[in-house]
């Protein structure tokens, strides 16, 4: 099923559900939850919460907190937001447009517990033939995940080129199906991140054009979980962020329990411990909670979130009832917010990362 009618079928629908519940919620506070569970999806940067789960991190900082927490991994990343925005996880792996674009502007209250990452390099656009470059996109078919960062990736990047989208095709190919795709001879082009990116790359004559380092700090991986969740039960927040900064700071420790640890996600997510290493250097992972801690405060944040929203608003992605850029508020630390201050969807709540950083967790 295309993800653009996925979608527009799927925002109507939770916006009548979620504004049922909200009423349901506010009448009769919700008790404490003792079991949660977290959905992710096979990307560099996501693959700590694999290790952190399997691994037994999660279920120690769980303990901790006198909670459980499942860590499920799911295949198809799109699905993996939807079934979260449908109210079947508590949390999510997924971009910072993603949770604007099907949570937020489906009406469910989301908070980016920690923004672990932003993509330099990971995501890309790649053409076949030698040489090529941006302006080659004229008039061609660009195979991506239709309305997810990729398009996002292409739209930044015909902008450089002074292209429009309405200058070639985009074709919705989902990223389960995006690698086997490039191997037909109809496909030409296509915009992935990794590892898809990383295999496509490497076929002999291939031309990568454009990628995320050539627009830093605007696609980024967060851990986004259900605000009132975890309004209700912060022990989710500090037993996830605590578990997550375990193992980032085992990756950064060069040793050999470290490189144990690499070689294991490598494996859990389909290549080698060269090829794992090749995707995290294309990835601005945050070493620490205190650099994740000054990303999250920075005032650039939410003048990047303000592109993701004009791009978003210009695809249909904020909804029906959308009637600006705007329509959908986003909270940020210190304060600050964005758009539709009465329609706080999104919130980047960085105060469990800041326990982190003074080691109160």
């Amino acid at each position: 099923m295309k993800l653009s009618v996925k979608k527009s079928r799927l925002i109507p629908l939770l916006a009548a559900g979620f504004a049922a519940a909200a009423l349901s919620l506010s009448a009769h506070a919700a008790a404490p939850k003792q079991h949660f569970n977290v959905c992710w999806t096979i990307y560099a940067g996501w693959m700590p919460w694999e290790f952190a789960g399997t691994q037994g991190i999660v279920d120690k900082w769980a303990k901790k907190y006198g909670i459980t927490i499942d860590v499920t991994q799911l295949n198809d990343y799109v699905e993996s937001i939807n079934q979260y925005t449908a109210g079947q996880f508590d949390g999510c792996t997924m971009t910072n447009m993603d949770a604007l674009t099907i949570p937020a502007a489906g009406g469910l209250d989301s908070t980016a517990l920690i923004v672990s990452d932003f993509s330099n390099g990971n995501d890309g656009i790649v053409l076949k033939g030698e040489g090529k470059t941006l302006a080659d996109l004229k008039g061609m078919n660009v195979n991506l995940v239709q309305l997810s960062v990729s398009h996002y990736l292409l739209a930044r990047g015909l902008e450089r080129a002074k292209l429009a989208e309405k200058d070639l095709k985009v074709v919705n190919t989902s990223d389960a199906d995006i690698s086997a795709a490039f191997n037909t001879d109809e496909v030409k082009a296509v915009t992935t991140w990794n590892p898809m990116l990383a295999d496509i790359k490497a076929k002999p004559g291939v031309t990568e054009v454009f990628d995320s380092s050539q627009i830093p700090g605007e696609i980024m991986d967060m851990m986004v979980v259900n605000t009132q969740t975890l309004k209700d039960n912060p022990a989710l927040g500090k037993a996830l962020t605590g578990a997550w900064f375990e193992v980032v700071a085992l990756m950064n420790a060069k040793n050999a329990a470290s490189t144990s640890a690499l070689e294991h996600m490598a494996k859990a997510s389909g290549t080698d411990l060269a090829g794992f290493q090749s995707q995290l250097d294309t990835t601005k992972l945050f070493a620490t909670p205190k650099e994740a801690l000054e990303f999250a405060n920075s005032p650039k944040l939410p003048t990047t979130m303000d592109k993701v929203a004009s791009f978003s608003f210009a695809h249909g992605l904020l909804g029906d009832g959308a009637k600006n850029a705007g329509a959908v508020g986003i909270a940020f630390a210190k304060d600050v917010s964005t758009g539709d201050k009465g329609n706080i969807k999104l919130r980047f709540d960085p105060s469990y990362v800041q326990m982190a950083a003074d080691g109160k967790l």
